[in-house]
């Protein structure tokens, strides 16, 4: 029977192997680390708090289909993210920027005559990307987009990407826009969840299948040798499929040198009090050397006598000696990006899957709602 390998047990690896358990294939999925989840990996720690090692992720769509089918792996509790970002002496102010940020920060005679204009040109309740504001025509509107971009944008991206704004894709760009309306939640999705009993528990369940066989602890690296146009997998020709969702670069070794990530550095701290800050998550957009920090408690957990905080800090991927998080949008990246698609291509059995293997950055419905549609090609491929 066909064998369908796949490597990495984060979101994209467990939609993409539970699909083919259930249309009656043989899967091994393989891991380096010795749990399951990627980087939405989370645990309880001993104060009874879920914990996520790999920096907070909030579930959140406006895809029914993704929704419905990881609902079949956990149950739900209701939660919609809220942020804070500290500007002007941390002053805090809810982030995306939105009628109430302007109105916490400016005169009130000041904000009521921006937000008129917001509101004639763009419409309540619509989103418009900062670089429109920095162009706008009147004088006080532009002025107003230069004081968000400098406090709200560029050194929060200057810290969490090493680039000015200007310089990464529109994907970057837009995911933060200003919202003309007093919306203060920071998706504004159909569907906002967080799993009961944490994201490693959804992807086990997804996982829990009697054709799935899970290799924990192992470098699938070590077993894949691929020759001109073949594939092998532990010393024999692999005539199912590899599903590759790691760093497509390691994949070729290196063939057309290190593809560029930004990583992560993580300092968790606990404190013997109920609460430490006013959101579960506050951006540092122009103070101090991390990018944010995230309390643990206010996602979903009951308050409890102690609370979990992580300072994040972006840094520059290094082989080796760090994890890659986020590929930098960048032109060159890109270009040097596609030589290694363009090798994987040769490979009839070899599909890249997730945010590493194509070099994007995708949210975990999207990462999900991808798995699915490669699934549903391959299978059109085969009938």
């Amino acid at each position: 029977m066909e064998k369908i390998i796949i490597v990495g047990a984060g979101f994209s690896g467990a939609t993409i192997a539970r699909l083919f358990a259930e249309s009656g294939k043989e899967v091994i999925v393989i891991d380096k680390r010795e749990n399951v989840g990627g980087n939405a990996y989370d645990c309880w720690n001993k104060n009874n708090i879920l914990v996520q090692p790999y920096g907070p992720h909030i579930f959140h769509t406006n895809f029914k289909q993704v929704f419905d089918f990881l609902s079949k792996f956990t149950e739900w509790e209701k939660y919609e993210h809220r942020v804070l970002a500290a500007v002007r002496k941390d002053k805090l102010v809810p982030v995306p920027f939105n009628l109430t940020s302007l109105f916490m920060l400016y005169p009130k005679d000041k904000a009521e005559r921006i937000e008129k204009i917001l509101v004639d040109e763009i419409g309540l309740d619509k989103k418009v990307p900062i670089l429109q504001l920095k162009k706008h025509e009147n004088a006080e509107v532009r002025k107003f987009g230069d004081f968000v971009y400098k406090h709200i944008f560029y050194i929060y991206t200057m810290k969490q990407w090493g680039f000015k704004p200007e310089q990464l894709g529109s994907e970057v760009m837009n995911r933060v826009p200003v919202y003309v309306s007093k919306e203060d939640r920071y998706f504004t999705d159909e569907f906002q969840f967080m799993p009961k009993n944490g994201f490693t528990e959804l992807i086990k369940n997804m996982l829990c299948h009697p054709r799935i066989k899970l290799k924990l602890g192992e470098d699938a690296n070590r077993e894949i040798s691929l020759t001109e146009d073949k594939i092998y997998f532990g010393g024999k020709e692999l005539e199912g499929k590899l599903i590759y969702t790691g760093c497509v670069d390691e994949l070729f070794d290196y063939k057309f040198g290190v593809l560029p990530y930004r990583s992560l550095k993580f300092k968790f701290e606990t404190y013997k009090q109920p609460s430490y800050q006013n959101a579960a998550v506050v951006n540092y957009t122009t103070s101090h050397k991390y990018t944010r920090i995230s309390e643990f408690s206010k996602f979903t957990c009951p308050p409890q006598e102690n609370t979990v905080i992580v300072k994040e800090y972006a840094k520059p991927f290094k082989r080796g000696k760090n994890i890659p998080y986020y590929p930098i949008p960048i032109e060159k990246n890109h270009l040097h990006y596609q030589k290694y698609r363009e090798e994987a291509s040769k490979y009839k059995n070899l599909y890249l899957l997730g945010r590493l293997a194509n070099y994007k950055y995708i949210n975990m419905d999207v990462a999900v709602k991808n798995a699915m549609e490669l699934f549903d090609e391959i299978n059109q491929a085969e009938e």
